[in-house]
């Protein structure tokens, strides 16, 4: 059973691939185009001014007066009235506007939800576009009950949080609070060799105008992202929304296996310097390691070179996608993988390096905002359960700098960064519930 909710049915065949049913949106891409012009059209129908910050993020504001005798308990709400319909003049231009020090150049204390729009290499529908879509519908949930928020509430699609094209997670959030620094960000180059500021470029955006965003925190006064949960832990709970508690520290790195190409046929096993070897080795070693220390360990990537079906690899260059519940022991499980890579190098005469790509330390959501999002649930009679989860999110990273939260929706299967990543209509409609009753609670005071 699919969600028949029109704004998520008008986004679900956007960067679809026929012959997998994944997804490949990436970033700057065609598909990417199009649904940045979807979050436009999406925004212009409920008259939302839409933003495009230094990075390529993009923001869609309900924006509050900042006249004190507008009424409206400190603010009026832009909104349409009762009953209108959007007008030519009324709808966000594709020119959208350019803010300034990152994003909501008018904006202090604004309350934002969202979270992207681009996908792994055939994902599933709902890893990121579920908190786009439930943001907008949350404002239609609130302007259908007549709320009058005091502080301006935006919807927010974070450019390359999977890091698929360009190999750093969360780029646009990591750019905007500067954790990737301009100059980086620009040099990052894709599988064809596209920079990142050449990207920028025939996206129609400045790649100079790259920077942090200056003034974040007193812009936003909160960050809530709404994300299907990449595990089954709900459903064990009896729950349909959960409240994130942490997310766990994360490691990527890039390990290289040189030894010599070859001819398969003619080179005796014991001449032989294979980096497939001790690369094979090091794939059961992280498995081993992930359950000794009751952590995840992953490689999924690999590059042999040069990959013929008829010779031996020069190099192997593989990922190490290593997680665990701290530090300490995400440290142990890095070390344990390394031991093995390198003896097993050793042994078939393989030189074998690394280095760390990405590092992200272990995030505590702030636990106020965590218990008002609780509270404000429970008014309601929503019980949600608090959990931890190893999976990276923008709302992670952009709670080093201001109060962020997360909402869970029920994944029934737990699969995710599949096609076959689901989630029932019934729950994307309680955590559609759930989001507006957070903003509702976050924008009236």
């Amino acid at each position: 059973m699919t969600w028949d909710n029109p704004l998520w049915q008008e986004l679900l065949p956007l960067g679809r691939d026929q012959s997998t049913g994944g997804y490949r949106r990436y970033t700057f891409t065609e598909a990417d185009s199009s649904c940045r012009d979807w979050f436009i059209k999406a925004a212009g129908e409920r008259f939302l001014r839409v933003e495009c910050d230094a990075v390529g993020n993009l923001w869609a504001w309900w924006l509050v007066s900042e006249d004190p005798d507008s009424g409206g308990g400190g603010g009026t709400p832009v909104a349409p009235a009762a009953g209108a319909t959007p007008r030519a003049t009324d709808m966000p231009s594709p020119q959208v506007r350019r803010a300034k020090g990152g994003n909501g150049s008018e904006v202090i204390g604004g309350v934002v939800a969202g979270s992207h729009l681009d996908s792994v290499p055939d994902g599933g529908a709902f890893d990121g576009p579920l908190g786009v879509v439930s943001a907008f519908l949350a404002i239609d949930r609130l302007r259908e009950r007549g709320f009058r928020p005091v502080r301006s509430i935006g919807v927010a699609a974070f450019i390359e949080e999977e890091g698929a094209r360009f190999g750093t997670a969360c780029l646009g959030s990591k750019v905007l609070t500067g954790v990737v620094e301009a100059d980086a960000a620009r040099r990052l180059v894709d599988a064809q060799g596209v920079t990142f500021a050449e990207a920028m470029l025939g996206a129609g955006l400045d790649p100079d105008g790259l920077g942090a965003g200056a003034g974040l925190p007193q812009r936003l006064a909160a960050f809530v992202e709404l994300h299907v949960e990449q595990g089954s832990a709900l459903d064990g709970m009896g729950a349909a929304v959960g409240i994130a508690e942490s997310i766990w520290p994360h490691e990527r790195r890039r390990i290289e296996f040189a030894g010599r190409a070859d001819h398969a046929g003619t080179t005796a096993i014991k001449d032989r310097r294979d980096p497939m070897l001790p690369f094979a080795a090091t794939v059961l070693a992280a498995r081993d390691a992930a359950t000794e220390f009751g952590a995840r360990a992953t490689m999924s990537k690999v590059v042999p070179v040069p990959g013929g079906a008829n010779g031996i690899c020069s190099a192997v260059h593989a990922w190490l996608d290593a997680r665990a519940a701290d530090e300490q022991t995400l440290d142990g499980l890095v070390a344990r993988v390394m031991q093995t890579a390198h003896a097993e190098g050793d042994r078939h005469q393989v030189t074998v390096t690394s280095r760390r790509e990405s590092f992200t330390q272990k995030v505590e959501f702030d636990l106020d905002l965590r218990d008002r999002v609780a509270t404000a649930l429970a008014r309601q009679g929503v019980t949600a359960p608090v959990l931890p989860t190893g999976a990276g999110h923008d709302a992670g990273v952009l709670a080093a700098v201001l109060p962020t939260a997360m909402l869970f929706v029920r994944n029934r299967t737990g699969v995710s960064h599949s096609p076959a990543e689901h989630a029932e209509p019934a729950d994307c409609e309680a955590g559609v519930d759930a989001l507006a009753v957070v903003l509702e609670e976050l924008a009236s005071r």
